[in-house]
């Protein structure tokens, strides 16, 4: 089967355009809204996004229903179709709070989760999908050009709603979330029309496929390899968005850093993670690659750590070169994660045939609950810090360097994880055995 082509991969990443356009309105847009304008408490949309995490682990689940169709268009679509509806209904109980809040955050709390159940379905299958569809040569630049393309959806949406929802009416933002939701809808039907159809890979065998979800994801478990890139994606993620919140409230607390500069430096550290992206897709795409995708998953999350370790010392050392260091943590973030994702995409398409879907699964849900814990995490370890220290300085400083001790720890699974793409692992438990336990 010849490989996906460049514009069929665009195509696929017009579905990540669509998917960040919706939920940038529901975890940035609506979040002000409710704090600001509504003068609601901040725990109330942080609530409603942790559900949306929440809902991730279902990723396994949902990756099952694809492999068990052997069609990943149909949940990519229905993903997106539920995404669509739960922005509309997120918006309408985000206006509805203004006159009636129990009403309001009730219909929030439904439509946030089926905000990730949508989110869930269509971004596991069109991971699959990639993961079948494109050559190993083009898989570091693929997943950069997926991501890039979530960013411009961030950017554009972020761009286009902030001008037309001044002045702002709770209308306004509900009219304003539904053309959002309907042209992401539109354009995910547009981007995928056909090209699974002409691309299709060899369908599993009806036996395989067709084994009960809890025996599917028993065996995904007991493949060694899974497994530890499982916890690989859990800690590296961890480390990742542990750093999040903490980072902005370290550059104005240490370095006097007012809300205009440390808002600056957040546009400073993704454009190293742009740039980080762009290195990986350059070197490690083509028939000419500079090192393989391991080798940069690796390679990512030890500058991490050194950049983070960096950012610690930084702190107790007057005249450090902030912005400089921020632009190396977001590039060395940009390489680790792209490379992660290229990675994924290959690990998928290893084990037992017809697993892609719970492995994509089970790595996304993954994920999702590493970014769930991870934001919190960072912001109780940075109060604990300073309770217990007292210097600002060295309480971030810690918090820096255990997240950077993280990266070594990911960089150390990362380095377990096999490198050979088409390596069989041997599974201890037997497929007709976990069928008949799943069948008492």
């Amino acid at each position: 089967m010849s490989g996906l082509g460049w514009i069929g991969i665009f195509r696929l990443g017009l579905v990540q355009t669509a998917l960040g356009s919706i939920i940038i309105l529901t975890t940035s847009t609506m979040n002000r809204v409710m704090v600001v304008e509504l003068a609601l408490p901040a725990m109330l949309p942080g609530i409603l996004v942790a559900l949306h995490h929440s809902v991730q682990l279902l990723r396994p689940r949902l990756g099952h229903g694809s492999d068990v169709g052997g069609w990943r268009t149909p949940w990519i679509i229905g993903g997106m179709a539920a995404l669509a509806l739960g922005g509309i209904g997120a918006s309408i109980g985000t206006a509805l709070m203004a006159t009636n809040v129990t009403a309001g955050v009730a219909l929030a709390v439904v439509s946030f989760l089926l905000i990730g159940v949508g989110s869930g379905a269509t971004g596991t299958s069109l991971l699959v999908l990639l993961a079948k569809q494109v050559n190993d040569e083009r898989r570091a630049a693929a997943a950069t050009i997926v991501w890039t393309m979530m960013i411009v959806g961030f950017i554009v949406t972020s761009a286009l709603a902030g001008h037309f929802l001044d002045p702002f009416s709770p209308q306004r933002l509900v009219g304003v979330t539904v053309v959002t939701a309907c042209s992401a809808f539109v354009l995910t039907l547009v981007a995928v029309a056909g090209v699974e159809r002409r691309h299709a890979a060899p369908a599993a065998s009806p036996g395989v496929a067709q084994l009960p979800f809890r025996a599917a994801l028993a065996q995904v478990w007991e493949d060694p390899q899974a497994r530890q890139f499982t916890i690989f994606v859990f800690v590296s993620m961890l480390a990742f968005s542990a750093q999040d919140l903490i980072l902005e409230p370290f550059a104005g607390t240490v370095f006097g850093f007012t809300p205009g500069e440390s808002t600056q430096l957040s546009g400073i550290q993704n454009g190293g993670v742009l740039a980080g992206m762009m290195l990986v897709a350059l070197a490690a795409s083509g028939k000419r690659r500079i090192g393989s995708l391991r080798a940069w998953t690796i390679g990512g999350c030890l500058a991490s750590a050194v950049a983070l370790i960096a950012l610690a010392l930084g702190g107790l050392s007057p005249g450090w070169p902030l912005r400089a260091n921020v632009f190396a943590l977001g590039m060395a973030n940009g390489a680790f994660a792209v490379a992660a994702i290229g990675s994924m995409m290959r690990l998928a398409n290893t084990g037992p045939p017809g697993r892609e879907g719970v492995r994509m699964g089970l790595w996304g849900a993954a994920q999702a609950i590493a970014f769930a814990i991870g934001g919190f995490a960072g912001t109780v370890a940075s109060d604990l810090a300073h309770l217990l220290i007292g210097s600002s300085a060295l309480a971030y400083a810690c918090v820096f360097a255990a997240e950077g001790v993280l990266f070594l720890f990911a960089a150390r699974l990362a380095l377990g994880v096999s490198a050979t793409a088409g390596e069989r692992i041997r599974l201890r438990v037997p497929v007709a055995e976990l069928a008949e336990t799943e069948a008492r």
